[in-house]
């Protein structure tokens, strides 16, 4: 034991100087786990007043050792999670994985679900997921055949690739469309065609994707947008929902009554601003600026006109 005890000391300083090294009760304790939960076939025997361990098997290494039930039950939950990334050429393996597993170990998958993810398998152009991942992670220039939603026609844009976020159950692709120098976010499901281009990648210069989207809600930043302090007010009923789920992390109380919330944000007003908005229905009201209070007062009036036709 006094053998044990200075060795697991010693690699422990190795790791961390400040440690204050090992007890032999705590030796005493990992053996008895090893032998529990590894099934360690080890040989106590008494030399003098002495207990000397050893394998009983000289061939024995905790590292040869396969899983036990409770790892692999582990290992078969995270793999079934990262399955759920479908379209990643980058984690096809998992589903390629998973049957060997379960022959291997016999084990059977869980039928009944206990975890869902907010997503849409339906979506349209999800099956390119892939292939673009692939094109900004080998910085392959990319011709894309694109179709917005208010246009009669498609036109074909060359873009530089440089990052896929998803909003709202639908991926963007974000990249410099080189002939004008902007960045572009293009929606998957409205990419009609996808081909190589056989350009020099220019590489992202112009914005940190980490900090792109701090100051906007959503993915949409129109190009002289400008950061607003915007002055809302909630109902009572909900006001909670607000203050347990803010609207953007620059949320920030102003006054706070039994009838009424006022928070103010500080945000570039862009279109997916106005639907979160107006999703509130008649629970907001938009105090400030009067710019943007006019924008919204526009859009109900829109709304509620088709009610009335």
């Amino acid at each position: 034991m006094e053998d044990l005890v200075e060795a697991c000391s010693a690699a422990l300083l190795n790791r961390n100087p400040d440690s204050k090294g090992v007890q032999r009760r705590q030796i005493f304790e990992d053996i008895k786990y090893m032998e529990e939960a590894w099934n360690l076939p080890l040989d106590k025997v008494k030399v003098g007043k002495r207990i000397h361990y050893r394998y009983s098997d000289p061939r024995f290494s905790i590292e040869k050792q396969p899983l036990n039930q409770s790892e692999i039950e582990q290992l078969k939950s995270a793999m079934e999670l990262l399955a759920r990334f479908e379209g990643m050429p980058q984690f096809g393996w998992v589903n390629e994985l998973m049957p060997k597993l379960e022959q291997s170990f016999l084990l059977e998958r869980n039928r009944a679900p206990i975890i869902s993810f907010d997503n849409n398998q339906y979506l349209t152009g999800i099956e390119r997921l892939g292939q673009l991942f692939q094109s900004i992670l080998y910085k392959q220039v990319l011709c894309i055949q694109y179709q917005p939603f208010h246009s009669e026609e498609a036109s074909e844009l060359v873009i530089h690739p440089y990052y896929l976020k998803q909003y709202n159950n639908r991926w963007f692709l974000f990249g410099l469309q080189y002939e004008s120098g902007r960045i572009f976010n293009l929606a998957l499901d409205r990419i009609i065609d996808i081909r190589d281009e056989n350009f020099h990648f220019t590489e992202n210069t112009l914005c940190d994707f980490n900090e792109y989207f701090e100051d906007i809600i959503g993915v949409t930043k129109r190009e002289q947008s400008i950061v607003t302090e915007i002055l809302l007010s909630f109902d009572s009923k909900t006001a909670p929902y607000v203050l347990s789920k803010p609207i953007h992390g620059t949320q920030r109380i102003r006054s706070k009554t039994k009838e009424e919330l006022v928070i103010s944000i500080e945000v570039a007003p862009n279109y997916e601003l106005e639907s979160t908005l107006l999703a509130f229905g008649e629970k907001v009201k938009v105090l400030a600026p009067e710019s943007f209070k006019e924008i919204i007062r526009e859009r109900l009036k829109a709304a509620t006109g088709r009610y009335e036709a």
